[in-house]
């Protein structure tokens, strides 16, 4: 009877150790991809808030400049790509290009001086830019997680409980390649 009791006790024994030792981790694991998905879910609202305030700005700017069409049909096709975009590579190459519609329709704003002037499109570009800058927050606080968790997957004990459990690391929300370069900035030909 002793000869069977010791290697069970031997196998209780080890689960036990096991368990203390991968069941934080698990849950570590579980706690982590949530902060992921709810920092994710940020970046998701602060653009889906910048999506919902670009029709106003496009409206009020065809009141003053409806000729700059091209621009306008930028700045709806670039808002439609980055409301049909899934996942944080697509969703940051969508960003990129509205917010380069957006530039463009800055400068078409330089040619009316009574557009700068109205009420409305100031405090629409007020909550642009406050939102802007949300977005920008969520970007930085969705990557500090998605660092955690990553760090987590990669670090022993995680990396077993991680193959065993299938946690795989999450993609971080990347700026765009033209980020990279400075904008050109020109005051006309003869410097004024």
């Amino acid at each position: 009877m002793r000869k069977v009791l010791g290697p069970i006790a031997g196998i209780v024994i080890l689960l036990v150790v096991l368990g203390i030792l991968f069941v934080p981790s698990y849950n570590k694991f579980v706690t982590q991809e949530e902060n992921v998905d709810q920092a994710y879910a940020q970046v998701e609202n602060q653009l889906q808030r910048r999506l919902d305030l670009i029709p106003n700005l496009v409206n009020t700017v065809k009141g003053f400049a409806g000729h700059e069409k091209e621009v306008l049909g930028d700045i709806a096709d670039a808002r439609s790509r980055l409301a049909g975009a899934q996942g944080p590579e697509e969703q940051a190459d969508a960003d990129a290009a509205l917010s380069g519609a957006l530039s463009r329709l800055l400068v078409v704003v330089e040619n009316y001086p009574e557009l700068k002037a109205d009420a409305n499109f100031r405090q629409l570009m007020d909550e642009l830019s406050g939102t802007e800058n949300r977005i920008g927050v969520a970007r930085q606080d969705y990557n500090n997680e998605v660092a955690t968790y990553n760090r987590q997957v990669k670090r022993f004990p995680g990396k077993i409980v991680a193959t065993v459990f299938e946690f795989e690391e999450k993609e971080y929300f990347k700026a765009d390649a033209a980020a990279n370069e400075a904008p050109k900035v020109d005051f006309g030909e003869d410097g004024k």
